[in-house]
């Protein structure tokens, strides 16, 4: 469903505004609206009131979803001048026009279909914080590899008492039948 908004008469050059329409034209109409917020020309002022008038005209009017919405389409035309005067040497003048425009502003819901991400691509790998290793070393043991000297020979005295031990006589027998 197509819902609109129309601004006349705004004291702004069509010409300026147009460059702007060009730009949002198609997107999301929230993201286009917070686009203009930040533009620092008259026009995307204007332009960004006219488009939230148009959301709000959705929402209330139809019961549409304002993040659902695009921007169908934007028409910027041309308004009555204005005739001004301004004084010039030897009693002659100039004559200036000011321009104004008429903005249109139609927006309807998004109905294509959202893009899946792509498929095959490996996401990057999450950066670590732990120091590169560096070819030219020998690696760091880690912490429970690095013991106290005394411990390590703790250790090696409770294995050396844990081996079962053969008699000797048992062992030379074995090298007498051979």
């Amino acid at each position: 469903m197509e819902v609109r908004a129309v601004a006349k008469y705004l004291r702004v050059q069509p010409r300026k505004v147009r460059i702007l329409a060009d730009e949002i034209r198609g997107k999301n109409a929230l993201y286009a609206a917070g686009l203009l917020r930040y533009h620092p020309s008259k026009g995307a002022k204007l332009l960004r009131k006219v488009l939230l008038s148009a959301v709000a005209n959705a929402e209330e009017n139809h019961g549409l979803s304002a993040e659902a919405l695009r921007i169908a389409t934007i028409t910027v035309d041309e308004g009555p001048r204005l005739k001004r005067i301004q004084a010039r040497a030897m009693g002659r003048a100039n004559r200036i026009l000011k321009k104004t425009s008429h903005i249109t502003v139609v927006v309807e819901e998004d109905v294509r279909p959202k893009q899946a991400p792509a498929k095959g691509t490996k996401p990057k790998p999450r950066p670590t914080f732990s120091a590169p290793e560096r070819k030219g070393r020998a690696k760091a043991a880690p912490a429970e590899e690095q013991k106290q000297p005394a411990e390590q020979a703790a250790e090696v005295e409770e294995k050396v008492e844990n081996e079962s031990v053969e008699p000797q006589g048992e062992a030379e027998a074995e090298k007498g039948d051979a």
